[in-house]
């Protein structure tokens, strides 16, 4: 069936309507997870060069926390959805759309928005599921894996051997960088808290730390004979700047990604972040020259406009997947309804790998 409205042409089964209402996760204002509120309106219509989603799962990011917090300055101004990736079935095409078709299984790219059961995505950001793919492994991939990557393969030049510090070794980010580090040959040591030191392990980890009882610096140190790691993944900012900028080998790289130490508590404090912006360090030129050592940041957010460059890199992730060389772990989906729980859950530590939601 083609339906015409104005100058565009859909694609429509003739089971899907224009009057159906579609759900959705408000960041209602700036605060703890309860200030997510669950809302309804009708379904959007894509515009030329993008399709349509109905969601099967929607993944949950520490992005979506600081935006929750008002903390992200690449998120919307407050209300806003939340929510940077998704996995679906493709109901509506619009014109303009070269590569998919309507019932397509896909996984997709969303910048914010995809707390929703029903999305509209540009083709450019949606990519191709495979068949044996579950719609919870499709949702936990997109964020989590494709920066792991960037950050070891793309802009880390991993390589068999090196040596890699891995932050929150037991989240979403750590775990997709201790499965590319395997993949690779690297060898790991990951920040975590004793109790998922035996997960990790069993999930291929070489050395956990417990960041909790023990300086982590003292003790990389202690395991590489005072030589340090090829390469720093930082997801954590304030103090940690210095102290992994400090275990860097000549030729390392630091790679930050994100400012969580920034954040420790549910509810803002402006207080606790001038304080950890004021740690900045100086990585001048000249410093950078003398210690032969490398510093680079990473904020997918900023590639939207760039999919060309990402799309390789998630195709031999999938591709990874397909030789069964990984399987992202999905600790606990939500229900749409549990929304608040689940940031909770993010918040307090207490997940080993993704956190997913669904409508």
């Amino acid at each position: 069936m083609v339906a015409e409205y104005g100058r565009r042409r859909y694609t429509l089964s003739y089971a899907t309507s224009l009057t159906n209402i579609m759900h959705q996760i408000w960041i209602s204002k700036a605060g703890p997870p309860e200030v997510l509120k669950l809302q309804n309106g009708p379904d959007p219509i894509p515009r030329s060069g993008e399709v349509r989603i109905r969601v099967q799962a929607s993944g949950v990011t520490f992005a979506d926390v600081l935006g929750r917090m008002g903390l992200d300055r690449d998120a919307p101004a407050i209300p806003f959805v939340p929510g940077l990736e998704v996995a679906g079935v493709v109901d509506l095409v619009a014109q303009g759309v070269p590569t998919f078709k309507e019932g397509d299984r896909v996984m997709a790219l969303t910048q914010h928005g995809g707390y929703s059961d029903v999305v509209c995505v540009p083709y450019r950001q949606v990519y191709q599921c495979l068949d044996w793919m579950s719609p919870e492994d499709a949702a936990a991939i997109p964020i989590d894996y494709l920066l792991a990557y960037m950050m070891l393969v793309v802009m880390g030049s991993l390589r068999a051997g090196d040596r890699v510090l891995i932050h929150n070794a037991a989240g979403g980010v750590g775990l997709a960088a201790v499965d590319i580090c395997k993949i690779l040959g690297a060898e790991t040591y990951g920040t975590t808290s004793p109790d998922k030191q035996e997960f990790l392990l069993a999930r291929g980890l070489h050395h956990p730390i417990d960041y909790r009882n023990v300086d982590y610096e003292r003790v990389v140190l202690d395991l590489t004979g005072g030589r340090g790691v090829h390469i720093v993944l930082d997801p954590l900012g304030g103090i940690h700047w210095p102290k992994n900028y400090r275990l860097l080998l000549p030729t390392g790289r630091l790679i930050h990604f994100g400012v969580s130490s920034l954040a420790p508590r549910k509810k803002r404090s402006w207080w606790r972040y001038w304080r950890g912006m004021l740690m900045l360090p100086l990585y001048t030129p000249l410093r950078l020259m003398r210690d032969n050592k490398a510093v680079m940041g990473v904020n997918l957010s900023h590639l939207w406009a760039h999919g060309s460059l990402q799309r390789p890199w998630l195709e031999q992730i999938i591709a990874w997947y397909d030789e069964a060389l990984f399987r992202p772990h999905v600790d606990k989906v939500f229900p749409f309804t549990e929304v608040a729980a689940a940031h909770h859950y993010l918040q307090d530590r207490k997940n080993k790998g993704k956190i997913l939601l669904t409508p």
